[in-house]
């Protein structure tokens, strides 16, 4: 009795200090997406400065991707063998040089600069992911994991909102992405104080670099792992590619809205996150199931997505936007169900392994999709008919994933209660 006595507050303790730590990371989680997306509505700046094509465009903003998606790999390895402490810091201070980097208003300092981004903000939902299951109870993963995606896509939409008034009145677009670095160092410095070191870090063993990455090979030769982040994936598409680097154009050169008016529209779909990915977490953690939820929510995106696109004027603009983002949260159930078909020893390397496969979709297809646009308008004004050829792709992903959700084990507590032990 008295060892229990002595230990239980330290135990408490240790959640709390990583539930403080995880706050933090929701607002480094909330920066990295407002840079994200921030060069969705500076696009004809973007152009002008560096004189580039919607190719061009498309292929400087999608380098973020690839980085995105290949250090997510490296994030969620290194959180498993030498936990948070130093590791979201030092994530924190690569995406800080980036946006620092995108503000210098040169060519290779831009590209350079979202490789960095892209590199470091890997870190933030891996990491706040890996902080949220320290600290919270198993049974409120699935809802501190849609507050996360909820916050990271309220910092989506600032990113459109805010910042488009902020560049054409306030202050330059360069300086608003170097104000956003210094501003990215403050939080690596408090999320360094708040999170509690040594937790879950690892001895070396005879290789330290190919050790780290141990544990994906229990989550990479799982099927259920793949089937996760092609369909998480999938969903990210309309948002990610088809809202924050093509919404606005979209909306001005197809349906002919004005610049505030267009993006005002464009940022109801992050904004939709905001309200859909905790909603939904919730949802699927009262109801204890999760592929109900997966696939109801991915409906609503393709009854918006399709009327928004084929259909314009016949719902009220600004509803449908706030729907499909709605409806986009289903995307993050995904995150919670890989977590629950592999062991918990690995769950940062899960997490960093959808994260991997979720953006390479973004990062393959962002280029992809501004190609798609140039091929179709040969060169000549992007019209209403040139987006909605374009736009069957997003609309057959939506529809790839439902069917790959199909397949996806059910890991809710209304089932797996069930099971005998």
């Amino acid at each position: 009795m008295s060892v229990q006595a002595t230990t239980a507050p330290p135990i408490q303790s240790s959640r709390s200090a990583f539930i403080v730590a995880w706050a933090f990371c929701l607002i480094f989680y909330f920066g990295q997406y407002a840079l994200r997306s921030a060069p969705g509505v500076m696009i004809p700046e973007l152009t002008g400065t560096f004189g580039l094509t919607a190719l061009g465009v498309s292929a400087l903003i999608g380098l973020y991707y690839y980085t995105y998606s290949t250090f997510s790999i490296l994030a969620g390895a290194s959180l498993d063998r030498f936990g948070a402490k130093s590791v979201i810091p030092t994530g924190i201070l690569m995406t800080a040089l980036g946006a620092v980097l995108f503000g210098l208003g040169s060519a290779g300092g831009a590209e350079t600069g979202r490789l960095f981004q892209g590199a470091g903000s890997a870190f933030a939902f891996t990491g706040a992911v890996y902080l949220a299951s320290h600290g919270f109870p198993a049974k409120y993963l699935a809802t501190a994991i849609g507050f996360t995606q909820c916050f990271g896509m309220l910092g989506g939409s600032v990113g459109q909102f805010a910042v488009g008034p902020l560049i054409h009145g306030t202050i330059s677009w360069q300086h608003f992405w170097i104000f956003a670095g210094l501003a990215l160092a403050v939080v690596a410095v408090l999320i360094w104080v708040a999170t509690p070191g040594g937790h879950d870090a690892r001895p070396a063993g005879p290789n330290p670099l190919l050790s780290m990455f141990t544990p994906y090979k229990t989550v990479l030769t799982n099927p259920q792992s793949y089937l996760c982040g092609f369909s998480a994936g999938l969903l990210f598409l309309p948002t990610t590619i088809g809202d924050m680097i093509w919404g606005v154009p979209f909306l001005r050169e197809g349906l002919g809205a004005g610049y505030t008016d267009a993006v005002n529209r464009a940022t109801m779909v992050p904004l939709g996150w905001v309200i859909g990915c905790p909603l939904l977490g919730y949802l699927a953690d009262r109801i204890g199931r999760r592929k109900p939820v997966l696939i109801g929510g991915a409906l609503v995106m393709l009854a918006s997505a399709a009327t928004v696109v084929y259909l314009p004027g016949v719902a009220p603009p600004y509803l449908l936007g706030l729907l499909l983002g709605i409806g986009s949260g289903a995307a993050m159930i995904p995150y919670s169900v890989i977590k629950e078909v592999n062991p918990d020893r690995v769950k940062g390397s899960a997490t960093g392994a959808i994260n991997f496969l979720v953006f390479t979709f973004s990062a393959l297809l962002a280029p992809a999709y501004g190609w798609l646009l140039n091929h179709l308008s040969e060169g000549g004004p992007r019209t209403l008919g040139i987006f909605q050829q374009a736009s069957t792709a997003g609309v057959a992903a939506i529809v790839l994933a439902i069917i790959l959700a199909c397949f996806i084990r059910e890991t809710g507590s209304a089932v797996t209660s069930k099971v005998p032990s």
